[in-house]
């Protein structure tokens, strides 16, 4: 059975509020049954609801990388209170009594049990170098929905033709209301990921105030959006002509800046996972993005034994936030056996089932240390190469080796080993300051160690700026954004 603290009960809980809910269950005495089972891999019992008959919850840690969670309420969040209060009371030191498994958790066991079993049975015979067979395509669905997804691209680009004729000057509030109404019209073709880059400039047209800062700060978006939209026509009628011949993109992020949501089905089928990956998280930060009236809940992880610097990415839409899990921050490492890669580049994101936790030792911040990005010079070039692309990524995040941090007349600046600096300043993305806090860091900090900075171009400096989000040192992680 997995540790079971405060902290864990937090990260399964969906959200704060529910985390909340379960505590206070605990402080009101509101199990009068707990219980476990000798070998501690099952919890459960009873707390008082507003019925006569009091809901019946468990925890089973058959499998601690996968638990399951039970509860007989009616509640749409899961897990509920009733399970989070069970679980913050084990955690609490509150006393279970020793009993054998229900018979009714039995009988799902043993269920389980027979379907691994029938998988096994079911898969390829011992030594057998068969392949599990390929998804067939169904060419008229496909073939149907990509025109509806023309269509859209179609309407569009007329709203992006619309705007460049007549000039971002004549761009007036009725003009803005009738490019909201296209807008939501392209709710109709299968384009979400269009849709959000077309409301993303919506909303800079919309902007009150300086009407030179509204130019510059659309222009970055009309670049995209126009070359969105002719990739992924073109792309489109590729697959169109041919789907068999013109398979999914998977080289890039196109299918997903389109609106495609990957199945971790299909992501395993195109052979996009890696087995036995250790992870470490080393920043944290949740956000509204406006353009998707969804939360955004995101994480940067490097993975142990590699430079590279993964992202997860947990969406919430606004109207449903409270029945999807609120992600937070994780201090522990996380094995994985099977880490699920999603089409990308500098820091592809990645999501996974399974996994069991540990806390990390020295040896492995040591090791976090050495993966560090030593050359500033070959950083620089990396992302001015990598944020040229229209559709990459406007702020990748990279974890640098620096030899000190310096300050001159209050500007910061990494100094790698060759004497090259990248300034530190925080950028507008982020809408968070975090440079001031270097000031804090031991001065033992300041020498021989890794920061996580988030890269941004600044076009009226027409210069890179960085913005430290943390500092690996060989104690642990120092987060300067959460």
């Amino acid at each position: 059975m997995i540790s079971i603290t405060e902290a864990y009960v937090d990260s399964v809980a969906l959200n704060a509020a529910a985390s909340k809910n379960g505590r206070d269950l605990v402080k009101k005495n509101s199990f009068p049954l707990l219980c476990r089972t000798e070998d501690d891999t099952l919890l459960f019992g009873e707390c008082k609801g507003s019925g006569s008959e009091p809901y019946r919850c468990s925890a089973d840690f058959l499998k601690p990388e996968g638990p399951i969670f039970r509860c007989s309420c009616p509640s749409r969040q899961f897990p509920c209170k009733h399970i989070l209060g069970m679980l913050y009371a084990y955690a609490g030191g509150k006393p279970f009594a020793v009993a054998e498994v229900p018979q009714d958790i039995q009988d799902k066991r043993d269920k389980a049990s027979l379907r691994e079993e029938k998988k096994k049975e079911a898969g390829a015979t011992e030594g057998s170098e068969e392949k599990p067979r390929r998804r067939q395509t169904n060419k008229s669905a496909l073939i149907k929905k990509i025109v509806a997804q023309l269509e859209g691209i179609g309407l569009a680009d007329k709203l992006l033709t619309g705007i460049v004729q007549s000039g971002l000057g004549g761009v007036d509030k009725k003009a803005v209301q009738m490019m909201a109404d296209q807008v939501k019209q392209l709710g109709n073709f299968y384009i979400p990921g269009i849709q959000a880059s077309c409301r993303a400039l919506l909303l800079e047209l919309q902007t009150d105030g300086d009407r030179e800062s509204m130019y510059t700060a659309a222009i970055p978006h009309l670049t995209v959006l126009h070359s969105l939209l002719k990739k992924a026509k073109e792309y489109l009628e590729r697959r169109m002509a041919d789907p068999d011949v013109t398979p999914m993109d998977t080289a890039s992020v196109l299918e997903e800046a389109i609106g495609h949501a990957w199945q971790l089905a299909e992501l395993k089928e195109l052979g996009l996972v890696d087995n036995d990956a250790a992870l470490l998280q080393l920043s944290f930060r949740s956000y509204f993005d406006s353009s998707r009236e969804e939360f955004v809940d995101e994480g940067h992880w490097i993975r142990l034994g590699t430079e590279r610097i993964h992202m997860t990415r947990t969406y919430r839409p606004y109207r449903a936030a409270k029945y999807i899990r609120e992600e937070d921050s994780q201090f522990q490492l996380v094995q994985i056996k099977e880490l699920f890669v999603y089409p990308g580049e500098l820091n592809a994101r990645v999501r996974w089932e399974d996994a069991s936790y540990c806390d990390p030792n020295s040896e492995d911040m040591k090791m976090v240390q050495s993966q560090a990005r030593c050359s500033f010079s070959e950083v620089v070039k990396q992302v001015k190469n990598h944020i040229k692309n229209p559709l990459s990524d406007k702020h990748p995040v990279l974890l640098l080796a620096y030899r000190e941090i310096v300050s001159v007349n209050g500007q910061y600046a990494l100094v790698d080993e060759q004497g090259k600096q990248i300034p530190l300043a925080d950028i507008s993305y982020l809408n968070h300051a975090t440079t001031s806090l270097l000031p804090l860091l031991k001065q033992d900090d300041l020498r021989n160690g890794a920061m996580l900075v988030m890269f941004e171009h600044d076009f009226q400096r027409n210069a890179l700026s960085a913005q430290p989000l943390s500092v690996v040192t060989g104690q642990g992680v120092i987060r300067l954004l959460y």
